[in-house]
């Protein structure tokens, strides 16, 4: 998942004398979550080999692909008509990653009831590969994307000194019930159902690596008790974009986020 990556980098990295930064590439990413046995969250961890945000404890999520905005889509979405263009490729997307790293995929069959099957694993890295398109993998399972399911959490765009730049959408949504979680073994090494707290501990401790974005929007999700909560919380709560912005004080670096984005820290020492 690249979106979060963008805090482990040392301020020596940034970009110097660079004629305008990168445009932000559009991203999404979901937060699945579940109430048994308490409130929990799925996180995966990232290879080790990938360049971004290795090794890290992250939310499924990944880049918009070319496939996400085709127009086919509107026969095989729920939910479509009340979007925007905008919204429906990043919603397509969020589910597209959710279902290549995690083995889960938020759909309905003809008669709107939730999908229960397994996600083949083979053809999950087929689609994340590229050799198959996600559009044609839901078409043959004949179901229905659910993109009225998926709430509005968050969105951070890559600060502007960044090489590689991502406008990231966040998701949250109820895990279906029956599926059952797997990492894809290519991006990811470990799928883990795990609550806010104890996440954050393991960050605190240095158990797991949690990456400011990530620690940020866990401790949003520690304020709620259940999903219904969770998710009651996140309609109510205005999506303002976050642009981290760096300043020097006092010899220190610090990253700073609007305050109105709604997660109390607005300041913090950087990394």
């Amino acid at each position: 998942m690249v979106h979060n990556s963008l805090f482990l980098h040392k301020p020596e990295d940034r970009m110097t004398n660079a004629p305008a930064p990168a445009e932000p590439v559009p991203s999404a990413t979901v937060i699945l979550l579940r109430d048994d046995p308490e409130f929990q969250v799925l996180m995966v961890q990232r290879h080790h080999q990938i360049d971004f945000a290795s090794g890290a404890l992250v939310f499924p999520g990944g880049k918009a692909a070319k496939g996400d905005s085709s127009d086919e889509w509107a026969d095989l979405c729920r939910g479509w008509e009340e979007l925007d263009d905008t919204q429906r490729v990043l919603r397509i997307a969020a589910i597209r990653e959710a279902f290549e790293e995690a083995g889960i995929l938020l759909a309905v069959d003809a008669d709107d009831r939730p999908f229960e099957g397994t996600c083949d694993a083979d053809t999950r890295k087929m689609v994340e590969r590229g050799e198959r398109q996600f559009i044609d993998v839901v078409r043959e399972a004949g179901v229905r994307l659910c993109l009225d399911r998926l709430v509005g959490f968050a969105r951070w765009i890559t600060p502007a000194f960044m090489k590689k730049r991502f406008d990231t959408y966040f998701y949250a949504v109820a895990a279906p019930a029956s599926q059952i979680a797997s990492c894809d073994n290519f991006e990811t090494v470990d799928t883990e159902w795990i609550s806010p707290q104890t996440a954050l501990r393991l960050g605190e401790t240095g158990e797991r690596t949690i990456v400011f974005a990530t620690r940020l929007n866990l401790q949003l999700l520690a304020k709620a008790e259940s999903v219904d909560d969770c998710l009651d919380r996140a309609r109510t709560r205005p999506v303002v974009p976050v642009l981290p912005e760096m300043i020097e004080r006092d010899g220190k670096t610090f990253l700073t986020i609007p305050g109105e984005a709604g997660y109390g820290l607005t300041c913090a020492v950087f990394p």
